[in-house]
C-alpha cells in the first residue's frame, strides 16, 4: 500500500532485444497479440503512443461482452519508457484512474521490464489488475519465445 492507496510492481527480464519488447508493447498490432489474461482476445484498438495521444483498447473475455479501457499518454520514450493513465469503460464503482509506468532496461541478456501501475482504491482492484498484468506478461513472453 503506498499513501491513499496500492501500487501494483512488477518486473520481468525476457530474453529478447529491448527494441523487440518496445515494439510489441507500442505496436496496436503486435499488442492485439497478447494484451489481457488468457483467453482474452483484443477485437479493435486504436493505439499510438505519442504523448497527448488518448488510446482506447476493446477486451473481450472467454466468456463474456466486449468491454473497453482508455486512456492518454503521458510519456513515450523510444525504447525505454512508456506511461499512460488507465481507466475501465465503465468503470467500476472502485475504480479511478490509475496510471501505468513501463520502464525497460537493457541488461547483458535480454529486456528487463517494470511495470508501476496505480494507484487503485482497493486490495480487490489492486488484486485484479495484479493478476490481469501477471497473465499478460506471460503471453508476452510466450509471443517472444517463438
Amino acid at each position: 500500500m503506498a499513501g491513499d492507496g496500492y501500487v501494483l510492481r512488477l518486473e520481468r527480464t525476457f530474453a529478447a532485444p529491448r527494441e523487440v519488447v518496445y515494439r510489441l508493447l507500442s505496436d496496436p498490432v503486435e499488442l492485439a497479440t497478447w494484451w489481457g489474461p488468457i483467453g482474452f482476445t483484443v477485437p479493435a484498438i486504436d493505439f499510438e503512443p505519442v504523448v497527448g495521444r488518448s488510446y482506447r483498447i476493446a477486451m473481450r473475455p472467454p466468456d463474456g461482452d466486449v468491454f473497453h479501457l482508455s486512456g492518454e499518454f503521458l510519456e513515450v520514450e523510444r525504447p525505454r519508457r512508456l506511461v499512460f493513465t488507465f481507466l475501465w469503460d465503465p468503470p467500476h464503482a472502485d475504480d479511478r484512474p490509475t496510471t501505468v509506468t513501463i520502464d525497460l532496461e537493457d541488461p547483458a541478456s535480454g529486456t528487463t521490464l517494470r511495470l508501476d501501475h496505480g494507484v487503485f482504491a482497493t486490495a480487490e482492484r489492486h488484486a485484479l489488475h495484479e493478476a490481469g498484468w501477471t497473465e499478460s506478461l506471460q503471453r508476452l513472453e510466450q509471443l517472444l519465445a517463438r
